[in-house]
């Protein structure tokens, strides 16, 4: 096959009048798929065919905030899925004139790396160490080994976070290969990390913006803490699941000696926790209880009776006991009742070892001795076991599957523990600094153009349901750190309440290695000096920030002010919650609009039995091992057979389909490049002008209502519509129009070709010039290889085509149909008599429905031709739905 590539490196118009010294076209004898993507991917690259050309003003240019993929393990089909879609409309975009600014990024922030660079290197992060820059991993490649701590050899964070930078860039390699390989048309110069200096930086500058404004603060208060990643987890990281657990039926005993209140709990180890007794005010079981105390048993901590309207009279005994903390209902119930603090369980998951000061009573302390620093499944055993001896237990516990809040991460139930922690305020608790935040979050979603615009619900359900602030600060070692140190008072204790700011100049930094303007490092951690904050951020306070990064804000305001804001967020609908919302959140707080005008959202990928495909489930299938069997061409027809946030079924047969239209594509084409023959100029001039056989402009006429409705559905990002609209006609092409014309567009072998011959070459290169365009976005490398064949430039920088580039339609484009299906009725006859195509009809008559005849009359010489039919009738027929072939009379062999 042809090796030839594209003449020029940049676009050309298609209708260019070419000189006779013009070089020429260089259609192949043969025709495969193989090789195709790296050949063109290559090409597309030296000739820098998708570079992003930055001297266009923002009204030319068309921005996309590329999802940057979280680099922690690999790809899987469903981020092909959806980044084609992406894709389609970046290529569709440049073909309509504007410039796309699409970069790519890659998320190498948060815990995922974290553990997988503890597993590929068997290590673990201890701050206290020191930096060892000759440090060699004990291993490489460790990926599914179990990460028991023990076994990890502990490094200082320095060398973990080289660690964790070494194995990201290797995985981006890999990502950066698939991507080439599928034909996303990224500019590759136009990359970034979460992690990188310049995300550090930007993450850090906008924190401490916020902070100066009043929207970032720190706070000790409740929070979710994952015992196993030992780090507060945000309420957008959620995830709810069954677990097992036993409800128990437990005394409490009336301050006034009149009788016992009983409880139905499934976490008896925070008894010791307990504040108060909660019940819903309208219960009529408990009215007279409200504002009397009981005390707790087993500890004989006296606690009031309240009311609250959170409380569910048909739950358990529709009396609860307030625990500092055992969900979020006692972080509501505290906060709005104004209730104490007692908190029992710490950041490990195990409680206090020390006896709690409000636990007075010798027996209260003794029962508490023998729980302290147990882990909180076994403190339950305990008091269980003491309950059941002090007669406090009623009956046995009853097993229940009760639901559970997880870190989306995580393996164990969270926990709820008090600290120190960053918060930025969204609307969540709207009072203060944050008033109106909420309607102002609320009227950007509805600003915010969605597609599909369903997904705008799952949006302002998110705000609508916000109960806190976001909390930002995570307790781990890979991250962006909280640029903030803070001084030490004489005798050492820190002052939260007066941080040390760096200057925006400085940024980023680190306030564990780096020293705050005013001081030196021997004064760190040392009385009247100063230490760094040891937190860093949650990844979506980077995350959140991907337009500022990507569009180089405060470090290009040339090129920001190009892009931002920007047009299109491409992404999942299972983070709309977390990246969506929280970009806007940046966006409206630090420059009071939207960071984009679009947000394209994927559905999912399901599995065979209709489950969401997903890594923790183990039902992915990896992409590469797809491109290669069935081609990207194919992989990609696949994913933009569905429409943005629909859920798609993983069907190896729609790629087979998409193959299929590939591989035609280039023996269409070839088949239709060929009548010229060979000696044609690269670009060769095509005047709609010489197309005058009705059959001819029919066709157009059709292809022209094709590219209207394709363009419209594109500019409504409904990409499935234009493929299956561009898709349905093509077939059309091929098996109808290609029959009909082949013999007149042969001609008769004259010198001079005839003007019908002359309409049929004409309306054939028409219509494969707009076809191959049509097709592009979705078949990026069979449409450039035939493009190769007779364009210069690339069809991906050709421009979009227009309905009225293509004849008037002075003739009816239901001719192509009709003459189609007079076709078909003819080759049945000889289908059925089990005689070649070849073989020629000597008489017949044509039936054909009345309303059909005249269309049918304007084709008759093609029907007749590519029938191979000598002596053809037509006659109209009132009752009839297809064309009907009869008294036919065959040539004999």
């Amino acid at each position: 096959m042809s090796e030839q590539t594209p003449t020029n490196p940049l676009p050309e118009a298609t209708s260019a009048t070419m000189s006779s010294s013009a070089p020429l076209s260089r259609v192949p004898e043969k025709v495969s798929l193989e090789g195709l993507e790296d050949r063109w991917s290559h090409a597309w690259e030296g000739q820098g065919t998708y570079a992003f050309d930055r001297t266009r003003t923002r009204a030319e240019v068309y921005s996309i905030d590329t999802p940057p993929p979280t680099v922690s393990g690999s790809l899987h089909v469903g981020h092909v899925f959806s980044y084609t879609h992406t894709d389609v409309v970046a290529r569709f975009q440049r073909m309509r004139g504007r410039e796309v600014f699409y970069p790519m990024g890659w998320d190498d922030n948060g815990l995922p790396t974290e553990r997988r660079v503890q597993n590929y290197f068997g290590v673990r992060c201890d701050p206290a160490l020191p930096y060892d820059p000759g440090f060699t991993p004990p291993q490489v490649g460790g990926e599914g080994k179990s990460a028991r701590a023990a076994d990890q050899v502990p490094v200082s964070r320095r060398n973990f976070v080289e660690l964790c930078e070494r194995l990201t860039v290797e995985d981006e390699q890999q990502f950066e290969a698939l991507w080439r390989r599928l034909g996303l048309s990224v500019d590759w110069s136009q990359t970034y990390q979460t992690i990188d200096e310049r995300s550090r930086a930007v993450a850090q500058k906008a924190f401490l913006r916020n902070l100066a404004r009043g929207e970032a603060y720190q706070a000790e208060a409740p929070g979710l803490w994952d015992v196993t990643f030992q780090t507060a987890v945000a309420q957008a990281e959620l995830e709810a699941r069954e677990y097992p657990g036993h409800f128990h039926r437990v005394a409490f005993h009336r301050t006034d000696g009149t009788g016992a209140v009983h409880i139905e709990t499934t976490r008896p180890e925070l008894i010791p926790a307990c504040v108060a007794l909660i019940a819903h005010p309208d219960d009529e079981r408990y009215q007279h209880l409200f504002g009397t105390t009981v005390r707790s048993p087993l500890f004989d901590v006296e606690v009031p009776v309240l009311a609250h309207p959170a409380a569910e009279p048909d739950k358990g005994a529709g009396i609860a006991m307030c625990c500092t903390f055992g969900d979020l209902t006692d972080v509501q119930w505290w906060r709005e009742l104004q209730l104490p603090t007692r908190s029992v369980v710490q950041r490990d998951g195990r409680l206090a070892a020390e006896t709690p000061e409000w636990i007075t009573s010798g027996s209260g302390r003794r029962h508490y001795a023998d729980m302290a620093g147990r882990t909180t499944f076994s403190a339950r055993t305990a008091v269980v076991d003491a309950l059941r001896s002090s007669g406090d237990l009623d009956g046995e516990p009853a097993a229940t599957q009760r639901m559970a809040n997880f870190y989306e991460k995580g393996d164990k139930p969270l926990e709820i523990v008090t600290s120190r922690q960053w918060y930025i305020r969204n609307g969540g608790r709207d009072e203060g600094t944050g008033a109106g935040l909420r309607e102002g979050l609320l009227a950007r979603g509805a600003e915010l153009q969605f597609h599909p615009d369903f997904m705008r619900v799952r949006y302002e359900n998110w705000v609508n349901g916000l109960n806190g602030d976001w909390l930002i600060s995570r307790q781990r070692f890979f991250g962006v750190a909280i640029p903030l140190w803070y001084p030490l008072t004489a005798d050492g204790e820190v002052d939260h309440d007066r941080p040390i700011v760096p200057d925006e100049a400085l940024l980023p930094v680190d306030p564990s290695s780096d020293v705050p303007p005013g001081y030196t490092e021997d004064q760190r951690g040392v009385p009247g000096g100063f230490v760094g904050e040891a937190d860093v951020m949650d990844t979506w306070a980077t995350s959140s920030l991907t337009p500022q990064i990507a569009g180089g804000w405060e470090r290009d305001p040339d090129l920001f002010e190009r892009v931002f804001p920007m047009d299109l967020r491409p992404q999942g609908q299972d983070i709309i919650r977390t990246w969506l919302f929280s970009t806007v959140l940046r966006s409206h707080l630090e420059h009071g609009s939207l960071p984009w005008r679009h947000a394209g959202i994927s559905g999912w990928i399901l599995d065979p039995d209709r489950k969401k495909m997903s890594k923790s489930k183990g039902n992915v299938v990896t992409p590469m091992g797809l491109l290669e069997e069935h081609g990207s061409d194919a992989v990609r027809y696949w994913a933009a057979s569905a429409r943005l946030g629909t859920d798609a079924a993983f069907e190896v047969g729609q790629m087979k389909i998409g193959r299929r239209l590939a591989i035609k594509v280039l023996n269409a084409s070839r088949f239709a490049l060929g009548f010229a023959g060979d000696d044609v100029p690269l670009d060769r001039p095509l005047d709609p002008a010489d197309v005058v056989v009705p059959l001819d402009r029919a066709m157009l006429a059709g292809l022209a209502d094709v590219v209207r409705r394709a363009t419209e559905a594109l500019e409504a990002y409904d990409h499935t519509r234009a493929l299956e609209l561009t898709e349905t006609f093509f077939w059309t092409f091929c098996d109808d129009y290609l029959e009909l014309v082949k013999d007149r567009a042969y001609g008769s072998g004259d010198e001079v070709p005839t003007a019908e011959t002359v309409s049929a070459r004409t309306a054939l290169g028409l219509a494969l010039d707009v076809q191959l365009r049509l097709l592009a976005p979705v078949l990026p490398f069979a449409t450039e290889e035939v493009w190769s064949w007779w364009r210069s430039g690339s069809v991906h920088r050709a421009p979009w085509p227009t309905p009225d580039a293509l004849p008037a339609g002075d003739v009816d484009p239901a001719t192509l149909d009709a003459a189609g299906r007079a076709l078909a009725a003819l080759r049945k006859v000889k289908s059925e008599a089990k005689v070649s195509m070849r073989t020629r009809i000597l008489t017949a008559e044509l039936a054909v429905p009345t309303a059909q005849l005249p269309l049918v009359e304007a084709a008759v010489q093609d029907v007749r031709a590519a029938g191979r039919a000598v002596d053809l009738t037509l006659v109209g027929e009132d009752g009839l739905e297809v064309a009907v072939v009869r008294g036919a009379e065959l040539e004999q062999g």
